[in-house]
């Protein structure tokens, strides 16, 4: 009997086994036999339609890096569930996450791999989603943000993806109506819509309310401004912790306290991004309402005005503050902050705000990020950021300090774990800066000490230490002698720097940047200046440098800037400046010594922008080949600044390339808009010749300067073409012949000067010459018209140049010959006999031509009589 029993036990849980067997084959289909997720590699976990469609989605992929390699049909790659971007449930084998976001992918890669990305660009190009994958219905995860679908509409079937937990298309750049089916997702917990193209995003309140388990939301760069009910609409999302509606225009809500109640509250609401809106009136008693969750607030580049928000200082968690770029006005003290000990990031930058803190005073917090730019401190220099310990960045430019800098700020700097930026610029600071043992290491820091009233001689710590060195606009006498440098840039412009440049320049050897300009330096130019091979911006305008430009600087090859103007430097211009300096966007020799002809070898500076070689002695000819310089063939700029591939030059604060160029006579300096120019100025030289017609191919031209000179010729007819130009001086030369027609038609021309010249007849009419001064014009016996005193003969009247069609020469149509004028003749006198030859000696046809001229004048006779007599009658 036992052993009976022990064998119906054995049967028993055998039987049981098969049952859990058979049950975890119901659940989990993979598992079962005789499935396509076997192959003979092996157990593939990916189910086959899911794999389909991924495989059909990634056919609707530019794929530009060749991310998704790992995605395919070959039996190695048939678990999708091993591919890049792809996630399965471990329980079901199901696809969950499809993640092609920008962070992971570069998380993702070997850094072999990541040199080959851009930083800020798409990864690939969409043309469609393709709708294949709605077969994901285990998707709990959808990342897209590294695609750019080019204003491709969202599908509907995205509302279809009802698992869907994260969603997650910033910057993929859909386009078209906005869905409402994503209200059908109801699970979704994290939403990011920012910057797209929606066309009707704002019609929120019927989709947004639905996603109740939402706690992250981002619409930003998305058109709200028609919706003046989007507080009412998001406070209906009782999850919600995160909300960003960065630059969506929404519009001041109204809001009474009496209405507060009425807004569903979310305990956890913890993050609020409105930067960038039009909001004028204060928000913050809506923020109140959150006083205990609050830790991030962004409500810069508003229009937000009043005294600094009470209710701030009771909000206890708070870690992030940006109130910057508004118009808040009045006076904070201590007590504003005394319940704020969370705060590491506080922006209270252009505003008219004034900080008011005693010299005692210690914060209860301690600030990683400090932005107080414009806000007024002085004229002490605030002795409370001597408690503060770890900070990363300080901005206190423009706060109205006229104080020494005490010593205990560069101990600080000293001690700190590390810097990323300070700018004490734009200040009255005096004093200078000690030359000791600073043990300052900060090898990607930017310190700006600019527009100070610094002095002395820079010590070799600065030059040491940090990345970007900004000291310009000082009174810094001297250098420091150093034997090493970490520097990438060293502006010291505008101080009063004097005596030989220095000659350790083999010691900057990551330099890109060095403004030495306006400064009293003299001497030659160092040859170790040739060392610097990866120098993109050199600088020295307006010293008294003497002799030859140095040979070595043609290993300068990245150079993007070159400008010594205004110094006395002479011999020729080397032919090595067109060799190699394929990147060469401004050149300026302008106020030197230079001598001889222009190298043809110039003509390869196809990125050249801006050429100045004016106030020199250059003689011979303009070049033909200036038609070569293709940048400026080009119409137009794609940006207002002198790009630089470096990523530091667009940091905080950012580089801006400067370059001095006279404008309408006046000497002037051009930084936020120095892209925009583009110019050839060869004035006050001896150049001889004729103005080659090639020059009018470079249609970007904004400005030629060809004045005194000696050149001879004519004024091509072509000069029609440069459309662009603001600007054009051919004065004091010895140009002749008649004013070209076409120049009527330059729209853009604000600034003309063809006095002094041997030109001609009338001045051509059109509102682009008349409205100009008669000096303009001046010097030029032989001229006359309007805006001149001196009149048209009807002889000087025929010196006129006839208009150019289409801005080309005669000599080049091949329509107009003297055949033409022949078979003109004939074809007239065929026309006229043709008709009127009939009329005289055909007696029939003419009886009828004249009686139908007779009836015709009847019936004019009748409809004008009857239709005068209607109008009398009527009055």
């Amino acid at each position: 009997m036992e052993g009976d029993g022990i064998r119906c036990l054995n049967k028993l849980f055998r039987a049981l086994i098969v049952v859990v067997i058979l049950l975890q084959c119901v659940v989990n289909p993979s598992l079962s036999l005789g499935v396509n997720n076997i192959s003979s590699a092996g157990l593939t976990r990916c189910f086959e339609r899911e794999r389909e469609a991924l495989l059909a989605f990634k056919q609707d992929l530019v794929d530009y890096y060749n991310l998704l390699s790992s995605w395919g049909r070959e039996e190695h790659k048939q678990d999708c569930c091993k591919w890049v971007g792809i996630h399965c449930s471990n329980r079901t084998n199901h696809v969950t996450q499809l993640n092609l976001g920008w962070y992971y992918l570069r998380e993702a890669f070997t850094p072999q791999q990541k040199g080959q990305l851009k930083y800020f660009g798409y990864y690939f190009q969409g043309k469609m989603m393709s709708p294949k994958l709605i077969e994901l219905q285990h998707l709990k995860y959808l990342d897209l943000s590294s695609v750019d679908f080019t204003g491709t509409q969202l599908p509907y079937f995205i509302g279809s993806l009802s698992n869907l937990r994260h969603l997650d298309l910033w910057s993929a750049s859909f386009g078209g109506r906005f869905p409402s089916q994503v209200g059908n997702l109801t699970r979704l917990q994290y939403l990011d819509l920012g910057y797209n193209h929606f066309a009707n995003v704002e019609n929120m309140n019927s989709w947004l309310p639905h996603l109740s388990a939402l706690t992250y939301l981002d619409l930003s760069s998305n058109n709200l401004s028609n919706v003046p009910d989007w507080l009412e609409v998001v406070s209906k999302l009782p999850k919600l912790t995160n909300l960003t509606l960065r630059g969506c225009g929404v519009p001041s809500p109204v809001i009474h306290s009496s209405t507060l109640f009425n807004i569903n509250s979310s305990k956890s609401f913890a993050h609020v991004d409105l930067s960038s809106n039009q909001l004028t009136s204060s928000i913050f008693l809506w923020l109140s309402k959150y006083n205990a969750s609050l830790v991030h607030i962004d409500v810069s580049y508003n229009q937000l005005t009043g005294l600094f928000p009470d209710v701030i200082g009771n909000m206890s968690s708070l870690a992030y503050l940006d109130l910057s770029s508004n118009q808040f006005e009045g006076v904070i003290s201590e007590s504003h902050f005394s319940g704020l000990s969370r705060l590491r990031y506080l922006s209270l930058s252009s505003t008219s705000l004034t900080l008011n803190f005693h010299s005692t005073w210690v914060p209860p917090f301690q600030l990683d990020f400090i932005f107080l730019g414009s806000c007024k401190m002085g004229p002490h220099f605030p002795n409370w950021l001597q408690t503060q310990k770890s900070y990363w960045t300080l901005d206190i430019s423009n706060a109205g300090i006229s104080d020494i800098l005490p010593s205990w700020f560069w101990e600080r700097l000293s001690h700190a774990p590390e810097i990323g930026y300070v700018d004490l610029s734009n200040n009255q600071i005096r004093g200078t800066i000690p030359n000791s043992q600073i043990n300052f290491v900060c090898f990607s820091c930017k310190l700006n000490l600019s527009w100070n009233q610094l002095e002395g001689e820079v010590p070799p710590f600065l030059l040491k230490a940090s990345s970007s060195l900004f000291l310009s606009h000082n009174k810094f006498s001297g250098l420091f002698p150093i034997n090493e440098s970490n520097l990438t840039l060293l502006d010291l412009s505008s101080n009063h720097l004097h005596g030989e440049l220095p000659d350790y320049w083999t010691h900057f050897k990551n330099l890109l940047v060095l403004d030495l300009s306006d400064n009293l330096f003299w001497g030659r130019i160092p040859a170790t200046m040739g060392s610097l091979s990866s120098i993109q911006t050199l600088n020295l305008n307006n010293n008294g440098l003497v002799g030859e430009l140095p040979s070595s600087l043609k290993n300068c090859t990245s150079l993007m800037v070159f400008d010594v103007g205004e110094n006395k430097l002479s011999g020729l211009i080397p032919e090595w400046l067109g060799v190699g300096f394929s990147n060469l966007t401004i050149l300026i020799l302008r106020s030197n010594h230079f001598y001889g002809s222009i190298p043809s070898q110039l003509c390869n500076m196809g990125s050249i922008q801006i050429l100045d070689f004016s106030i020199n002695s250059i003689s011979g000819s303009i070049p033909k080949c200036l038609n070569n310089l293709t940048n400026l063939a080009l119409r137009g700029s794609s940006s207002l600044i002198i790009t630089h591939p470096e990523s530091f030059f667009t940091a905080m604060g950012g580089y801006r390339d400067e370059a001095s160029l006279i404008w309408n006579g006046i000497m002037s300096k051009y930084k936020s808009t120095l892209g925009l120019v583009k110019s050839i100025h060869l004035s006050s030289n001896q150049l001889t010749g004729e103005i080659p017609s090639e020059v009018t191919d470079l249609v970007g031209l904004i400005s030629l300067n060809l004045s005194r000179n000696n050149l001879t010729g004519q004024i091509t007819p072509k000069i029609g073409k440069l459309q662009s130009l603001d600007l054009l001086d051919l004065s004091n030369n010895q140009i002749h012949g008649t004013i070209p027609t076409s120049l009527i038609g330059i729209s853009s021309l604000g600034k003309l000067d063809l006095s002094n010249n041997n030109l001609s007849g009338k001045i051509p009419l059109g509102s682009q010459l008349q409205p100009y001064d008669a000096t303009v014009f001046a010097g030029n016996p032989l001229l006359c018209g309007i805006p001149l005193e001196h009149m048209c003969s009807p002889k000087e009247t025929t010196l006129e140049e006839q208009p150019v069609v289409d801005n080309q020469d005669e000599d080049n149509d091949r329509f107009i010959t003297p055949g033409f004028y022949v078979t003109l003749g004939l074809g007239f006198v065929v026309g006229f006999w043709g008709v009127c030859g009939s009329l005289i000696f055909n007696r029939s046809w003419r009886y009828m031509y004249f009686k139908l001229l007779n009836g015709l004048n009847d019936w004019l006779y009748v409809k004008v009589a009857s239709f005068m007599q209607r109008r009398m009658l009527d009055e």
